[in-house]
């Protein structure tokens, strides 16, 4: 048995991608949480798990005295569950987004300081090896000094339930990952934004669920986003198709496709002659949400800071909101995280 106790909170069809790698690393799982109680009981059951189903995560928290909490809640609940969690002495690993609004997740990475206690997020495509492969071979200088990132999303997605309410649910609840992706995979961070939310004619979304975004990162990179949910036919994959281009070279990744390009291999001609490319080896031993735990584990086995630690984290979460805020007052706004 391993030596980390845990609480998971959250007993809804996310978990389902929790409890497995948890069982497997064999944390102690010492309640399951859910304002559903049958919920919690179904996953115990379902798991086979020796413990206690609660609606009540401060009398959980003080009876089982976990190393760390697993917030698998939904989005309006992570603030609340956090600093609970952050206050009684808890380190925490909770899913994206962080918060449903920056206020709310500064209150977060405030509450984190204050208590001394780790606050990481799952950012699951994070830890992919073609993602990792894409970091390699632009971080290390394969195609140059990076100038431009563009990324395409387009999928016809006919979930029914909340998404086909929200307001913003593109951005809101996809475009995290490849804001995200777009910070993990070329190591530029976000200044500005400029960005238009729409509603195309035959969408089945109350909300806009279409958007362009231009962003402006770090070291002049321009970062342009198009996606939609609502685009019959012709689908990217869900982790975007990408071109990531550089003063040498491009860099394509597509259909989740391993990542190969092209550098400039002469001096002279209209076109000049060049070279293919591929993307360097990466070895990444656990992937999605059990890379997340895994760096949560070593956290707690070494004192290693994950790489999606809040402080990270947050500036992901401001450019969803940077970029809605952008699209209301049809201007650029500027990208803060703290």
């Amino acid at each position: 048995m391993a030596r980390e106790r845990a609480v998971v909170v959250g007993a809804g069809g996310i978990s389902g991608a929790w409890f497995g790698p948890l069982i497997e690393e064999k944390v102690d799982i010492a309640g399951v949480v859910d304002l559903n109680v049958e919920a919690a009981r179904s996953r115990i059951a379902k798991y086979g798990l020796d413990c206690g189903a609660s609606d009540n995560l401060k009398a959980t928290l003080e009876k089982t005295r976990p190393d760390f909490v697993v917030d698998l809640t939904v989005p309006e609940a992570h603030c609340s569950v956090t600093c609970t969690a952050l206050a009684a002495g808890c380190h925490v690993v909770g899913e994206k987004p962080m918060a449903s609004s920056m206020a709310e997740a500064r209150r977060m990475v405030r509450a984190s300081e204050k208590t001394g206690r780790m606050y990481m997020v799952s950012q699951s495509r994070r830890w992919s090896e073609l993602h990792a492969r894409v970091r390699r071979a632009v971080v290390g200088g394969r195609i140059g000094r990076l100038t431009t990132i563009n990324c395409d999303f387009y999928l016809g997605a006919h979930f029914g339930g909340f998404r086909d309410e929200m307001a913003s649910p593109l951005i809101l609840d996809m475009s995290i990952h490849h804001f995200d992706l777009a910070r993990f995979m070329t190591g530029a961070e976000p200044v500005g934004v400029y960005a238009l939310e729409f509603s195309p004619a035959g969408s089945w979304y109350a909300g806009d669920v279409a958007a362009t975004c231009v962003f402006e990162m770090s070291d002049g990179v321009v970062f342009t986003y198009r996606g939609s949910w609502c685009a019959e036919g012709c689908h990217t994959s869900w982790n975007g198709d990408w071109r990531l281009i550089g003063t040498k070279g491009t860099l394509l990744y597509e259909k989740d496709a391993e990542p190969a390009g092209q550098v400039a291999a002469g001096k002279t001609g209209f076109h000049r002659k060049l070279r293919d490319i591929r993307a360097p080896k990466a070895a990444v031993r656990h992937t999605g949400m059990h890379g997340a735990l895994r760096e949560m584990l070593t956290f707690l086995r070494t004192g290693t800071r994950p790489q999606t630690e809040c402080h990270d984290n947050i500036r992901s979460l401001a450019m969803v909101f940077a970029a809605i805020d952008s699209a209301a007052k049809r201007r650029r706004v500027p990208v803060r995280g703290l």
